[in-house]
C-alpha cells in the first residue's frame, strides 16, 4: 500500500476539513494518508522544494509551482465580504513606508497587500506572532490572518480589510481566493484522480457532520479556538462553498492571477482551469 504526504495547515478550517480522513470516515483506495500540519507559509516553501505529494498552500504560490504540481478542486477557502485585516495601534496614523508584518512571501495577503501598498517595509513573520510585533512597536502594523480575524486585542484596530483591496483591484464582483491545495504531477493519473476524489469526500462529509466532528475537534485539544469561535470560523472557511471550486470561484482565481501577472510578480499570465487533474480520464478510459 502507498503512502502518501498529505500536508496542511493547523488552523481550525483545514483540520476540520482533513479529519473525517483522520478519523476514517473517509479513505483512499489502495493508499495510506499520512498528515503533517505546519503553517501556511512553512507549507508554501515546502511546496516550492517539493516536499509533499499533497499540499495545502496559498493560491498566490500556484503560478510558481504550477510545472510540478496540479491544483486541486477541493478544500479551499474564499473570502465573501471577509478575509484578513490589515491592523495597527487605535489612534496611529500610518506614513507611506510604514512597517509591517506580513505571515509570508507567497500568501495571498501579501499579494494583495504589495499592489496597494508598494512602499511599505515588510517583515515577515508566524502569523501567531503579527498581532503581538503590532502592540510591542516591533512593527507599525501588520495582517492577521485565520482565526485571528476574529479575536483580536482591543488596543487594535483595522486600517484595511484585505477584502476591501480585493474589491478595488477586482471589481467587486467576485470571492476573494486565499487557500487551496495541489497534488505533485509525477504521481500517477489514476492515483491522482482517487487521492482527490478521496479529498472531495472528505471535505464533503465533514460539513455535512459538523455537528459531530467540531466538538470531537474540540475535545481532542485539536483547535486552538473555543466552540463559539470554531463555529464563526467554519462559517467563513469550511461550508459548502469549500467542496468543489465553482465556475464564480475559478473566475476569481484568474482575476487574482491576471493582478499578479500585471503588477510584475509572474512572469506568466495563467488560467486555473487549465492546471487541474483531467478527472474525465477515468471515465474515458471505462467506455
Amino acid at each position: 500500500m502507498k503512502t502518501i504526504s498529505v500536508a496542511h495547515s493547523p488552523d481550525a478550517d483545514d483540520i476540520f476539513m482533513y479529519y473525517a480522513i483522520k478519523f476514517g470516515w473517509v479513505t483512499p483506495k489502495d493508499a495510506k494518508f499520512e498528515n503533517i500540519a505546519d503553517d501556511i507559509e512553512s507549507l508554501n516553501q515546502a511546496t516550492l522544494k517539493g516536499e509533499y505529494d499533497v499540499c495545502a498552500i496559498s493560491f498566490a504560490l500556484y503560478p510558481f509551482v504550477k510545472d510540478d504540481y496540479a491544483l486541486l478542486k477541493t478544500a479551499v477557502s474564499f473570502g465573501e465580504g471577509y478575509g484578513p485585516k490589515l491592523i495597527k495601534k487605535i489612534g496611529t496614523k500610518l506614513k507611506k513606508n510604514f512597517k509591517v508584518a506580513l505571515s509570508g512571501e507567497f500568501t495571498t495577503n501579501a499579494l494583495l497587500f504589495k499592489i496597494a501598498y508598494p512602499n511599505a517595509r515588510i517583515t515577515y513573520m508566524n502569523f501567531l506572532e503579527i498581532e503581538e510585533a503590532v502592540l510591542n512597536g516591533t512593527v507599525d502594523a501588520g495582517v492577521l490572518i485565520h482565526e485571528s480575524i476574529l479575536n483580536y486585542n482591543e488596543q487594535l484596530e483595522v486600517e484595511r480589510e484585505i477584502w476591501d483591496i480585493w474589491v478595488e483591484l477586482s471589481g467587486g464582483d467576485l470571492p476573494l481566493p486565499l487557500g487551496g491545495m495541489c497534488l505533485r504531477r509525477s504521481l500517477p493519473l489514476s492515483d491522482a484522480i482517487n487521492y482527490e476524489n478521496t479529498l472531495i469526500k472528505a471535505v464533503e462529509v465533514a460539513n455535512k457532520n459538523r455537528k459531530v466532528l467540531a466538538p470531537m475537534l474540540i475535545e481532542k485539544g485539536l483547535i486552538r479556538v473555543n466552540a463559539e469561535t470554531l463555529d464563526k470560523y467554519l462559517d467563513l472557511y469550511a461550508n459548502d462553498n469549500s467542496v468543489k471550486m465553482s465556475e464564480l470561484q475559478y473566475k476569481a482565481l484568474d482575476k487574482l492571477y491576471e493582478l499578479g501577472y500585471k503588477n510584475g510578480f509572474y512572469e506568466n499570465l495563467i488560467k486555473s482551469q487549465d492546471f487541474l487533474i483531467p478527472s474525465e480520464y477515468e471515465e474515458l478510459r471505462a467506455k
